[in-house]
């Protein structure tokens, strides 16, 4: 029995690499990725005396915008746009610091630094006063159940085509491999999106979670993560045979999404050989508009960049997943038109066979 246990282990390759693979990667993840302290922080200094007060601040502060001729309002636009971290009003005293509270770690590190400068610097934190970890970990977590959704349900909702042999009825019927698909996600869309509304409403009402945008940025935002997710869905159904298989493969998709996206971790925090992961993950990009839409009331062009990399995502993912589960669909529909061949020759022989 032992080796026979061996042999099944040595054919069936996705549970090897989940026994060996997977605490590797834990490994990983955890050495590198698990730090909460942000070491440097994008700053911006604003008012008239911008150049000096820049040029004395400490090497946590990345300074990469220096404007003598602007002001408060400015400063606050910078923190809206997801420029900076941090923006520093000069021309008063003491200076006023305003810190971006929807970047909770970096809000963190960066107020722990600044109460060092004693009397000299005012503290002010928008988008996130009371530094509350609920209110950057709703619209992250709204982005997770969206994935767990496009993922694993999805995933396991077209492996039983497989494995119930409804796939074989597919193939046959004169349908498009991209009607199909947009028929099997649909109602995963439809639910998903359903989810989405009630955990919003919900974290708004039970953890005060503001909603400072426009909630159809906001859905123009997750219809892009969910067609990403969705076409991911697809892909590990037409990777896997049976529903375990579907389970692991999606396993390894989720993983990264929770611990590198920067939901539990600050990407700010993570090793650069492991930061580049969490730029890879549609996650990353989804958390970035819902906190900055429900936050700091940014707006589309504000995150184009997160919006953009769905989009490319999006079109990417289901065009892969169309052209695999063609692949899938071809060898059904090959003996569909055999088939009809033979069909269509059988008359003909019998009218031989009738004039003989």
């Amino acid at each position: 029995m032992i080796l026979k246990e061996f042999r099944e282990l040595r054919r069936d390759r996705r549970t090897v690499g989940l026994l060996v693979g997977m605490p590797l990667l834990l490994l990983v993840i955890f050495g590198y990725a698990a730090n909460f302290y942000v070491s440097s922080v994008k700053a911006a200094v604003v008012g008239p005396q911008a150049e000096q007060v820049a040029s004395a601040l400490p090497s946590f502060f990345d300074v990469t915008v220096v404007e003598p001729t602007q002001g408060q309002a400015d400063a606050e636009s910078l923190l809206q746009a997801n420029t900076v971290d941090v923006a520093l009003v000069t021309g008063q005293q003491p200076v006023l610091a305003l810190v971006d509270g929807s970047n909770l770690f970096a809000a963190q590190s960066t107020v722990s630094v600044l109460n060092k400068a004693g009397d000299q610097v005012t503290t002010q934190i928008l988008y996130n006063p009371d530094l509350s970890t609920s209110w950057v970990m709703i619209p992250a977590i709204i982005g997770l159940i969206l994935t767990f959704i496009g993922t694993i349900v999805t995933s396991i909702g077209l492996v039983k085509e497989r494995e119930t042999g409804t796939l074989e009825q597919l193939a046959v019927m004169p349908i498009r491999p991209s009607t199909v698909i947009l028929g099997k996600i649909t109602p995963y869309f439809l639910l998903a999106s359903l989810d989405m509304v009630i955990i919003t409403v919900l974290g708004m009402l039970l953890f005060d979670v503001p909603f400072n945008g426009n909630p159809f940025a906001f859905a123009l935002g997750a219809a892009l993560f969910l067609l990403v997710v969705l076409g991911l869905g697809v892909f590990i159904s037409t990777i896997s045979q049976t529903t375990g298989q579907a389970i692991q493969t999606a396993f390894f998709f989720l993983l990264p999404q929770i611990l590198l996206s920067g939901m539990i971790f600050p990407l700010d925090a993570m090793a650069a050989g492991v930061r580049w992961i969490g730029y890879l993950l549609p996650l990353t990009y989804f958390t970035m508009i819902s906190q900055g839409i429900m936050l700091r009331g940014a707006t589309v062009a504000e995150l184009w960049l997160p919006f953009t990399v769905l989009a490319v995502m999006a079109v990417v993912v289901l065009t892969g997943a169309t052209l695999r589960f063609r692949r899938d669909l071809a060898p059904g529909r090959r003996r569909r038109h055999g088939h009809a061949h033979e069909a269509s020759s059988a008359p003909v022989s019998d009218e031989a066979g009738a004039s003989r």
